[in-house]
């Protein structure tokens, strides 16, 4: 059986001697968000993920979603569990005090996203995308909406989806073929079907709110004739009470490889009443809030199974019997040596622990900055907060949820054939990994949106932002005696990643196939620096640390062995990634379709 316990050490040391989380107690609404009333806040987290969350996790795998004649029934156990964590005000957490919420730190949402997505995956799903949907109403709905619907939103009592695909679109969403009719009174009547919709419909809250991209009759085509329309389940009365049965169904649930606890729905509208949320034709700004927020959620996700699979991986490896070190016997009480001696496993689990804690690192920098960006009072702070997010948005989705699958197929590979095997929960975590490279904008999308958009704003603006602290640092620290065998790989890691972002964007001014061809490996030489640089950050402060740590002296000194087999051992991809960019398209275009 799969065990989780949360990695609070690990993560307050990032929030208090990493990120200096305290400082966001300066920002306005922020004052009661202490080191101290966090570290309890986290410890109630982690026991609500430990004790109700994760037990429910394997039994609501191997149950998985029941579709009747369009109701959808979750796992036993899910509505309790679902319950307790909205009665513990945990999906409000930093929603605006205004509609009942907490108006705690974005970033501690993100610490708790990490334990809630390690614990249950799917579960976590239901009022992450509320979450969302939330964020996306407060922003550019009108007032009478906010008022109606987001106090429900924040106590978890309703929730919230996202209905952006439709049978023929995928990623393309300017194919959306909803209708939106206006009505007399200012509502829509909206139709139409949209597919892979998690949350579409559950037994979890007594009113869903989905969120529908749609198009109005005198609409422009593509991606710019497209509005965003809030269509609730049952329309509620104007004192909030739930009212009528809207016209809209749930048709299907998908049988899917994994998170088969989460409803994945296809909706139909059948002339369902809905609201226009923001300006007509701008549907798509307003869902992007919703959709930003969501990659980065997802890219959580992937964090938080790299941490549960590295955590069983490791007792495993400590548990296990199997062979003898090649040099010389380890535990001659016992008839074979456990796992962990031999070099092929203390390799993979190496690499999943320097890509899961390095990964929270860049995970929990992007989260602060985030706070930076909502609630700074200087302007143009602020404006570099957003910039450096939007950067490292689609980093973020995409290398977090490609560890999130890396490490739990390492986590099977040192299980052996007992990882394949269901009983000790570690497939579930490669199958519930896949998808989050897949959804919210697949990876390769993600990195079109690096080198397509992020690359090349405003002549280079958003990237500064990344490459300017990291310069500065090197500056700093470049006699840091500390850092002198880690500083050497990490500086020509840096040194390729800025030639071969000057190259990127020079070539695809020419020739857009050339940035598209480098797009993923660009992003993955990225995102290997941006996980480099806060290597280096974590050592730096541990070996500050260590000579005066007592007890604590063995946490610093794993940090350091870990750093440094971090830039031993996986920045060097980062070569072969320079050469592949650089090789630029012609081996991928050359081949006419009819040699595939």
């Amino acid at each position: 059986m799969p065990a989780y316990k949360a990695p609070l050490d690990d993560i307050r040391f990032i929030l208090n001697e990493l990120i200096d989380a305290s400082a966001l107690t300066a920002l306005p609404g922020y004052a009661e968000a202490t080191p101290e009333a966090v570290d309890s806040i986290l410890d109630e987290a982690a026991k609500i993920c430990e004790e109700v969350l994760f037990p429910l996790n394997q039994s609501g795998d191997a149950e998985g979603c029941v579709y009747d004649r369009s109701a959808v029934r979750t796992p036993k156990g899910f509505k309790e569990a679902y319950q307790t964590f909205r009665q513990g005000g945990w999906t409000g957490l930093s929603c605006n005090q205004a509609f009942g919420g907490q108006g705690l730190p974005l970033l501690l949402n993100f610490v708790i996203d990490e334990m809630v997505c390690s614990a249950n995956m799917s579960l976590g799903m239901y009022p992450g995308l509320s979450h969302g949907a939330y964020n996306a109403i407060e922003k550019h709905a009108n007032d009478s909406l906010k008022k109606l619907y987001l106090p429900k939103l924040v106590d978890g009592t309703w929730t919230g989806t996202m209905c952006l695909t439709e049978p023929q679109c995928g990623t393309d969403l300017g194919l959306v073929r909803t209708k939106a009719e206006p009505q007399p009174d200012g509502s829509f009547k909206i139709t139409g079907t949209k597919i892979f919709i998690s949350a579409g419909e559950h037994d979890l809250a007594e009113n869903i709110i989905h969120l529908v991209l749609a198009r109005l009759p005198d609409a422009p085509a593509g991606t710019k004739g497209i509005s965003l329309f809030l269509v609730p389940k049952y329309v509620p009365k104007a004192d909030g009470k739930i009212g009528a049965r809207n016209a809209m169904m749930c048709g299907s649930i998908e049988h899917k490889m994994g998170i088969k606890a989460s409803a994945t729905c296809t909706m139909n509208f059948d002339g369902a009443t809905g609201w226009l949320i923001g300006t007509p034709n701008k549907g798509m700004s307003a869902m992007f809030t919703m959709m930003n927020e969501a990659r980065l959620a997802v890219g959580l996700q992937g964090l938080g199974l790299a941490e549960v699979a590295y955590q069983n991986a490791l007792a495993y490896a400590k548990d296990r019997l199997q062979g003898r070190a090649l040099t010389g016997v380890k535990c001659p009480d016992k008839p074979a040596d456990p796992l962990i001696v031999h070099p092929d496993v203390r390799r993979n689990l190496l690499t999943m622990k320097a890509l899961t804690e390095g990964s929270r690192a860049l995970a929990f920098w992007v989260g602060r900055e985030l706070d930076i960006e909502a609630k700074h009072g200087d302007e143009k702070t602020r404006a570099e907060a957003a910039d450096f997010v939007a950067l490292m948005t689609p980093i973020i989705k995409s290398f977090l949820t490609d560890v999130g699958s890396d490490v739990a197929n390492l986590g099977v590979q040192i299980y052996g054939g007992h990882g394949y095997i269901r009983d000790h929960g570690m497939e579930q975590y490669v199958r519930d990994a896949r998808i989050t490279q897949i959804y919210e904008g697949a990876n390769g999308i993600q990195a079109l949106d690096l080198v397509g958009r992020k690359m090349s704003e405003d002549y280079g603006r958003l990237m500064r932002r990344f490459f300017h602290p990291v310069a500065a640092f090197l500056k700093a620290e470049k006699d840091n005696a500390a850092l002198a065998d880690m500083l050497p790989y990490f500086m020509s890691a840096f040194g390729k990643l800025q030639i071969t972002t000057m190259t990127v964007a020079m070539r695809g001014v020419g020739n857009a196939d050339e940035a598209a061809a480098a797009a993923s490996d660009y992003l993955r030489l990225f995102a290997l620096v941006a996980v480099g640089f806060m290597w280096l950050k974590m050592a730096k402060v541990a070996a500050a640390k260590k000579p005066s740590a007592g007890e604590r002296a063995g946490f610093y000194e794993a940090k350091l062995k870990t750093a440094r087999f971090y830039f031993a051992k996986i920045l060097p991809q980062a070569n072969a990634l320079n050469i592949a960019i650089l090789a630029g398209s012609k081996t991928i275009m050359d081949m006419p379709v009819e040699g595939f």
